[in-house]
């Protein structure tokens, strides 16, 4: 039991001994002075740059989305059915309106149409005959009347004829540029059956949704610039119709602009982004986004003012990719901080790099 308590004493006499050498000895003092000299750091100004604020112009816009549609858009189908005789158009060409592109087997109604015509000539003398004789009271009234509506009958028949006939003709509707065929020449066309697809894109349909708080400010004549992703140039479009109701679910209303597409770069379902000029503000103060810094109740930014920076409240209003409308806060020549602002405190001392104008 001695040689246990004397070990334990011993230990502890170690123990004790260490630690008083880490931290109580002149060296451990001398170390510690050391270390925190070294912590110590001189408050220095802080190096920024600055923009010297100043009134400009700008405009109120928003960015939405939209969709490209033709001007025109049709499946091309025929309105009676029987056997390709001759398809009159190439694929992904531009044709004229009223040109004939596909034609049905029309043999029997050309025939029964030449067999009218022929029984017309011989009604037309007989009644011209009769109308000579009426004059002279040759034939009676009865005569020339029978005569007459014989004619006419014939005539209404031809007509008949003649329209079935331009059913076996399909023609360009309007002008455009047609799509891929659906047929081939000897098959049998249906009504039912797609023969290809006319679309006119010049000018092209700009269609899109605009919030209902923008509503006052858009209407017929309205402008508007968008881009697609197809082309890098920007495009115009004038507002020609608005829809005359708002949608119930979105609050928004539905508005479309046309837009002029002579290179034919605008294709039809493609995605449009738009850029709508909502109204322009002549005079205010435009910041980087960067200098504001939102607080709960408001926000603030730092001005360079006597080699310190002093804190300004702030009321923000329209904002841009970059910039931050300020309409309270700031005036005309107020050097704003624009870099540096994680280090800067009220009344820190600023050193500028570079005044940003």
């Amino acid at each position: 039991m001695k040689n246990k308590y004397i070990i334990y004493s011993l230990l502890s006499l170690l123990i004790a001994f260490l630690l008083y050498n880490k931290f109580f000895s002149t060296k451990a003092k001398e170390v510690s002075a050391a270390t925190a000299g070294k912590g110590k750091k001189k408050n220095g100004p802080v190096s920024v740059n600055v923009m010297v604020v100043k009134d400009t112009a700008v405009r109120n816009q928003i960015d939405i989305t939209g969709t490209i549609d033709a001007n025109e858009k049709v499946s091309l189908v025929s309105q009676t059915a029987g056997n390709i005789t001759g398809i009159y158009f190439t694929e992904g060409t531009k044709v004229s309106k009223g040109q004939l592109l596909v034609k049905v087997y029309n043999q029997d109604l050309q025939s029964s149409l030449q067999q009218i015509q022929a029984q017309m000539i011989l009604a037309s003398d007989i009644h011209n005959r009769n109308k000579i004789l009426l004059e002279k009271e040759a034939v009676s009234k009865e005569e020339y009347g029978t005569s007459l509506s014989a004619l006419n009958a014939l005539k209404a028949q031809a007509n008949v004829i003649k329209a079935q006939i331009s059913r076996t003709e399909i023609r360009a509707p309007f002008s455009g540029t047609i799509g891929l065929r659906n047929v081939s020449p000897g098959g049998y066309l249906s009504p039912s059956t797609s023969i290809a697809t006319l679309v006119n894109i010049d000018p092209a349909k700009v269609t899109f949704s605009v919030p209902e708080r923008y509503l006052s400010i858009i209407g017929k004549g309205s402008k508007v610039t968008f881009t697609v992703e197809s082309s890098k140039e920007n495009f115009n479009a004038t507002v020609y119709a608005i829809e005359p109701a708002l949608d119930a679910n979105s609050r928004t209303i539905t508005v479309r602009a046309k837009a002029p597409n002579p290179k034919g770069l605008l294709n039809a379902g493609a995605f449009a982004k738009i850029n709508l000029t909502l109204d322009q503000i002549p005079k205010t103060i435009m910041v980087p986004t960067e200098c504001v810094i939102p607080d709960l109740k408001s926000s603030k930014v730092y001005v360079y003012k006597n080699g310190i920076a002093v804190a300004k409240n702030v009321k923000t209003d329209l904002r841009t990719d970059t910039k931050i409308q300020i309409i309270d806060g700031l005036k005309e020549g107020d050097s704003v901080v624009v870099s540096g602002l994680i280090q800067i405190r009220p009344k820190s001392p600023l050193k500028i790099l570079k005044v940003i104008k």
